[in-house]
C-alpha cells in the first residue's frame, strides 16, 4: 500500500509563500499522474493542481492559476506545490494523491489519503 506524507504547511500572512511537499512510498509513483487537493472547513475537497507522470503537463484550478506551481521529482518520489501570493481563501488542509489522469475530467484519486498539511493564511 502506498503511503502519502504531506509537509510544508504553516501560518503565513496574505501575499506570502509556502512550498508543500508530498512524499510517496512504493514503486508506482513515477508512473502515475499526481494531484494536489485542498479542503477548507465546512467545504468539500477541491482540485488544486495536477501534473502528468513525466512532468510534461500541468493543470490548475482557475482560483490558483498564475500563483501556484506544481512540480515533481520522480527520483525522490515527491511532488511539490509552490504557493505564492497566498490569500486568506487559500486556507485549507492540503492533500496530494495519485490521480487517474492529470487532465479533466479525470483526476479521480487512486490511493488512500494522507494526513494532509494545514495552510493558514492570515490577513
Amino acid at each position: 500500500q502506498v503511503q502519502l506524507v504531506e509537509s510544508g504547511g504553516g501560518l503565513v500572512q496574505a501575499g506570502g509563500s509556502l512550498r508543500l511537499s508530498c512524499a510517496a512510498s512504493g514503486r508506482t509513483f513515477s508512473t502515475n499522474a499526481m494531484g494536489w487537493f485542498r479542503q477548507a472547513p465546512g467545504k468539500e475537497r477541491e482540485f488544486v493542481a495536477a501534473i502528468s507522470w513525466n512532468g510534461a503537463y500541468t493543470y490548475y484550478a482557475d482560483s490558483v492559476k498564475g500563483r501556484f506551481t506544481i512540480s515533481r521529482d520522480n527520483a525522490k518520489n515527491t511532488v511539490y506545490l509552490q504557493m505564492n501570493s497566498l490569500r486568506p481563501e487559500d486556507t485549507a488542509v492540503y492533500h496530494c494523491n495519485a490521480v487517474n489522469g492529470a487532465s479533466a475530467p479525470l483526476r479521480s484519486p487512486l490511493w488512500a489519503w494522507g494526513q494532509g498539511t494545514q495552510v493558514t493564511v492570515s490577513t
